[in-house]
């Protein structure tokens, strides 16, 4: 029997972006392997009735309260597959890839938790942002195997794994935590994440990562998620051996600490990413 899989895609005013993102996740798969799940969060756009109108497929769950959290807990809630994604709805997937997640997440003896590799798409961002996101691409995050970033999934005992998603900022970063590296896997095929249009708007989105990820730290010290400085030494020696990189370093740098050292009541709200939704 080829292998099925619940998608879950938490949705808040995402009606700019929604139908061609949820278009890609359903084209390719004529069998309904997928069951795309939708949860209109908080929503004061039309973002439910947009997703309704890609395909009757599509299952579309409405909240009245803006929270990931919740989001994430109903379409867990109402899937129908063991095998299940968390997708957010700025991702852009196509339906190969996310059968390719499903077979390998089904298959005996399989990874606990898979995701494609990650793209980021920079190439409307500002040059200040571009030139963040070169040296970005040497870091440890991008070298080590990993899950979340926008997407993540979950095998049948990869998801009985936790019981209920606690209510956190970093949501993937404390799903990938749960499992060791040899139970997680890179799955074939890519997804695409569109960057932050200027550097301000990334500092403004990193700087809501750096909290998630000190709260992290603080609330599950058990879960060994604090970052460390050797990760910073590597990168910067990697940068050192690339000459072409080095008018990036500075921005790079200015990215990278800005975050660090805003004050703990900077993070308001969601705080996501607008400028790439337009």
């Amino acid at each position: 029997m080829s292998a099925a899989m619940s998608v879950i895609v938490p949705a808040h005013d995402e009606a700019t972006i929604i139908v061609d993102n949820l278009a890609r996740m359903i084209a390719g798969d004529p069998d309904g392997r997928l069951e795309v799940i939708v949860v209109a969060n908080g929503c004061t756009d039309d973002t439910a009735e947009r997703a309704r109108s890609v395909d009757a497929r599509i299952r579309v769950v409405e909240l009245g309260a803006s929270s990931k959290i919740a989001a994430l807990t109903a379409g867990d809630r109402a899937a129908s597959h063991p095998v299940r994604a968390f997708v957010d709805a700025d991702v852009r997937v196509d339906s190969a890839t996310l059968i390719a997640l499903a077979e390998l997440l089904s298959a005996p003896g399989g990874p606990l938790a898979a995701a494609p590799a990650l793209v980021v798409d920079a190439s409307r961002s500002s040059w200040l942002a571009r030139q963040y996101f070169r040296v970005w691409e040497h870091s440890d995050y991008r070298r080590r195997g990993h899950i979340g970033s926008g997407i993540y999934g979950l095998s049948a005992l990869g998801r009985a794994r936790f019981a209920e998603f606690p209510e956190i900022i970093a949501d993937d970063r404390w799903v990938e935590l749960q499992f060791a590296a040899h139970e997680r896997d890179t799955s074939p095929g890519t997804f695409t994440v569109p960057a932050p249009r200027t550097l301000r708007a990334q500092i403004r989105r990193a700087t809501r990562i750096a909290a998630g990820n000190r709260e992290l730290g603080e609330r599950f010290p058990e879960l060994g998620g604090r970052t460390s400085s050797s990760g910073v030494r590597r990168l910067v020696a990697r940068v050192a051996r690339r000459p072409s990189l080095w008018v990036a370093l500075p921005v790079y740098a200015a990215g990278y600490l800005a975050p660090r050292f805003a004050p703990r009541g900077a993070v308001t709200g969601w705080m996501r990413d607008e400028t790439s939704r337009t």
